[in-house]
């Protein structure tokens, strides 16, 4: 099984990365025997939809992230002894 493509791998190839915005705003080549466009602009509005709530998510999980390293080096900083201590070390 492949890994999911990343904005970095479609915008490789001459995609640029999909936005909530540029699904809604897509548009396609109209057949004669096609899919119904009303079906389609829904599912891309729900696909633009789901995508906004993960990339808000995302955002929100990379900033709790940096808050977490924050937080980790600011306790590792505090538990080295800034004196020694006789007998130790």
């Amino acid at each position: 099984m492949r890994p999911p493509s990343t904005s970095a791998d479609t915008a490789s190839r001459g995609h640029p990365p999909l936005t909530p915005d540029r699904i809604r705003d897509r548009r396609f080549t109209a057949r004669r025997r096609g899919l119904d466009p009303d079906e389609i602009a829904a599912f891309l509005a729900r696909v633009a939809d789901e995508l906004a709530v993960a990339r808000t998510a995302l955002t929100a999980v990379r900033e709790e992230n940096v808050r977490i390293k924050d937080a980790l080096r600011s306790w590792q900083s505090a538990q080295i002894p800034t004196t020694r201590e006789p007998g130790r070390w």
